[in-house]
């Protein structure tokens, strides 16, 4: 049997290579709880503007909620000559209920059809996402209150360069993943417009309302050019973006917390349900989830790119090339949410190694931007106390000591203006202590935007 989409026109049935070729019914059926709400909402505004009668729409709706629960169930059949989840249930409603269910496709196009559900779906999955990333702010910030008390050193070209309290990287944090909410939120105000009602590109004879679709669909308007909502897939793009900027900050903190755990950092220790072994080496407890984030983390850039290439060069308005838009928009977001339903409990339950990190806190002269903004003070200007400083780091190199236990002396060779206050900024907790700038590591600051950020996140 041949797809209802071919016409009278047509006197060869398709040949079934194509019909393997062409099939989308293999991925696309996620879409079938969108598909059938929207038909629902189509044919009740068929039934409002007087092109189907209330017998009529009942009998769709009612057949259309049975074809659902099946779906739901597993028991729903599957023809590869149906092509994709619109026809397998348009001809489904059609084999139950005949000419009644033959009206529904009236004012509507497989092309606005597809855009309508892909948008349900995709404003639903930003959603999830959004609450998932809402939840790791909320991990990371749960760790703050606990570990104000602990300094890191902040890195820069993955060299040491200045002290920070530890709620001062899970704040990063917690800043990097308001970002991505910002952005969904922006993208869902594009995905949210309804292309229902355009049909196939040039809009409708009939006296349809989009209105009453777009608000019994929960969408905040209506797309305005039926030409350009026929072929867009801008919020398909935009979405993968988003999604692709989440990767990279998911793989980013895996990168940071993959070095931290190992022995030559020692920083923290991520929990052991998230680890695996070695088939040889009885000894190893290996960060994998971390490594398969910062992994992973490819493949939804990699979507991007392929969607990017894919609607590059066509012309107005729809395409078949579209339908390929599916299999990287689902992937990103199933990998996106499997990465962020792990990174919730690893960042909530990660250990750390407080007396590993205190025995090395003072390597690295940590302290050496704050010596030199107290010789600012003085009124040196600031080249000439980055160059004194430096000379005084080299000294205290070539002593192997800290900078708090180099002789007044040997500094005042290289600054003069160095007297015995100056061991009141130095040593990493005199350098904390010392910041006063808005949004810096100081404790007063440190503790004012983890209480904006309890307030923010609804934390109690």
């Amino acid at each position: 049997m041949d797809s209802p989409s071919r016409s009278g026109v047509f006197e060869a049935s398709t040949d079934a290579r194509l019909e393997s070729f062409a099939e989308s019914i293999s991925f696309d059926r996620r879409l079938f709880r969108q598909d059938i709400r929207g038909s629902i909402a189509h044919a009740d505004m068929l039934r409002t503007v007087g092109l189907i009668s209330d017998k009529d729409f009942a009998a769709i709706g009612d057949t259309l909620k049975q074809i659902e629960a099946e779906f739901e169930s597993g028991d729903f059949p599957v023809r590869l000559e149906l092509e994709d989840v619109h026809m397998h249930i348009e001809s489904a409603l059609i084999d139950r209920i005949g000419d009644v269910g033959r009206k529904l496709h009236t004012a509507r196009s497989r092309n606005d059809q597809v855009s309508t559900d892909a948008r349900m779906w995709i404003r639903e999955a930003l959603d999830q996402v959004d609450g998932l990333l809402e939840a790791l702010q909320k991990s990371f910030l749960s760790r703050c209150d606990g570990d104000m008390d602990v300094i890191l050193p902040a890195y820069t070209h993955l060299q040491r360069a200045q002290p920070v309290l530890a709620p001062h990287y899970w704040l990063a944090y917690i800043e990097k993943f308001q970002r991505d909410r910002d952005r969904i939120a922006d993208c869902r105000r594009r995905v949210n417009q309804s292309p229902l009602g355009v049909a196939a590109v040039a809009g409708t004879t009939l006296p349809i309302d989009r209105q009453q679709t777009a608000a019994a669909l929960q969408f905040d308007g209506v797309t305005a050019n039926s030409l350009d909502t026929s072929s867009d897939r801008d919020f398909i793009l935009e979405s993968a973006f988003v999604l692709s900027m989440i990767a990279s900050h998911l793989s980013g903190w895996a990168e940071e917390w993959i070095l931290w755990s190992t022995v030559e950092f020692n920083f923290i220790k991520i929990p052991q349900q998230f680890c695996t072994g070695s088939s040889i080496m009885p000894q190893k407890v290996n960060p994998d989830t971390l490594e398969l984030t910062r992994g992973k983390s490819a493949r939804v850039m990699g979507n991007l790119q392929t969607l990017m290439l894919l609607v590059k060069n066509l012309p107005l308005a729809y395409n078949r090339d579209l339908q390929e838009d599916k299999p990287p928009l689902f992937d990103s977001f199933d990998t996106i949410i499997a990465m962020l339903e792990l990174a919730i409990p690893i960042v909530a339950g990660s250990e750390l190694q407080r007396e590993r990190i205190a025995a090395r806190i003072e390597e690295g002269y940590l302290d050496a931007t704050t010596l030199m903004e107290w010789l600012i003070k003085k009124g040196m200007p600031q080249r000439t106390a980055h160059h004194a400083v430096g000379a005084i780091v080299g000294a205290a190199m070539a002593a192997d000591v800290p900078l708090a236990e180099l002789p007044l002396e040997t500094m005042q060779q290289h600054a003069p203006e160095v007297d015995a206050s100056i061991l009141d900024v130095l040593g990493t907790q005199n350098a904390i202590a010392a910041f006063t700038s808005y949004g810096s590591t100081a404790p007063t600051q440190v503790r004012n935007q983890v209480t904006a950020w309890t307030k923010r996140l609804n934390v109690e």
